[in-house]
């Protein structure tokens, strides 16, 4: 059932008089999809590392699929280029190979954004064709759909903020971006997970968010936020030591006294930098305490799981500051972040699931 899904409608029987839910099936796709969204965000965060996301300057849906095909489409995608602010200030003088490469991530990154999109609407069509979908799951699998749409849109935001008078995007919106991406994913293994349980057992409920498990999710959410602030403002650069920045905990100057502390929490990149160190312990501690209850909840695979990536993630982030923001760790960080917030859903799942149960 699983390989049948996305089949064009041109190849669909009949549909069927009769409901005939297939959550296994479904749940493998969301999968499927979910692994999709995790690759995006690894080559969104090597597009902004390598300066990219601003060499495509029309958002094009549907005949931006392609590539340039010839020198001529390539001299006049880099003219476009050459108008931008990042070129004129920044990359002036740059090569048309040089400008092949940028070009790669922005359109692999889009390319993947569209993917993501057709696979996910293929399911959602075939499956309802195929009255497939269990009750109470159409909504949600609808509003993936939706959220995928508006990530396109909040994609094409972010990037419009970097074509006029900056050299690169505004670091609130890449924040924006990469946090609804992320949403994305959490709610893709979410319910898959739901669908899962369902097959397994067809009288199951949907497994209920407990506190503790809001509050671990919306503490790696403004962490990953952090994160995105770090990048965006290249806070990352500002001081390549730890656990000190320089010689002190807090550089002496790095607070902006003619700002707001939320202007400094969000536009200054020292303190951005700081809080992003020291809050990566604070959501170590959340994920500990989920943890702990998925394993007194019988799963220990998944308190093994989230001790040893955020163990894992703490190591990059420090690795990443001392590297001097390295391509390949930085990217490894962003990486890491992602698996982590997939297994935290998991372990926030898994207990909310045996709760549920346990009150029956």
């Amino acid at each position: 059932m699983a390989s049948a899904l996305p089949r064009s409608a041109s190849r669909l029987p009949l549909r069927p008089a009769a409901p005939r839910p297939a959550p296994r099936a479904l749940a493998r796709w969301l999968f499927l999809v979910a692994g999709l969204v995790f690759a995006m965000v690894v080559v969104g965060g090597i597009t902004r590392l390598t300066e990219s996301g601003l060499s495509i300057v029309e958002w094009k849906p549907v005949s931006g699929t392609l590539p340039p095909l010839t020198h001529q489409a390539w001299e006049a995608a880099f003219d476009a280029y050459k108008a931008t602010p990042q070129y004129q200030q920044i990359n002036r003088g740059m090569s048309l190979a040089a400008f092949q490469q940028i070009f790669f991530w922005e359109y692999v990154h889009r390319l993947l954004g569209r993917l993501i999109g057709l696979v996910m609407a293929a399911v959602l069509l075939t499956a309802w064709w195929r009255r497939a979908i269990p009750r109470g799951f159409g909504w949600r699998m609808v509003a993936i759909l939706a959220l995928g749409g508006l990530q396109g849109a909040i994609g094409w935001w972010m990037v419009k903020s970097g074509l006029q008078a900056r050299t690169e995007v505004s670091h609130v919106r890449l924040a924006v971006h990469l946090v609804n991406a992320l949403f994305i994913y959490a709610v893709l293994i979410w319910v898959a997970l739901d669908l899962r349980e369902l097959a397994r057992d067809r009288a199951a409920g949907r497994a209920r968010l407990s506190g503790l498990g809001l509050v671990a999710l919306l503490l790696l959410f403004l962490q990953i936020t952090l994160g995105a602030f770090t990048a965006g403002l290249r806070a990352g650069y500002a001081f390549a030591s730890w656990p000190l920045m320089g010689d002190r905990l807090f550089p002496q100057g790095g607070w902006d006294r003619a700002r707001s502390t939320a202007a400094n929490l969000v536009n200054n990149p020292i303190a951005v930098q700081f809080v992003h160190r020291w809050w990566a312990f604070v959501v170590a501690v959340a994920m500990m305490m989920i943890a702990a209850a998925a394993r007194r909840a019988g799963h220990p695979r998944i308190a093994t799981a989230l001790i040893a990536l955020v163990t894992v993630q703490i190591l990059l982030g420090i690795s990443t500051l001392m590297s001097g923001v390295a391509l390949p760790i930085a990217v490894g960080h962003q990486a890491v972040a992602t698996l982590l917030l997939g297994a935290l859903v998991w372990g926030v799942h898994s207990t909310g699931r045996n709760r549920r149960l346990s009150a029956v």
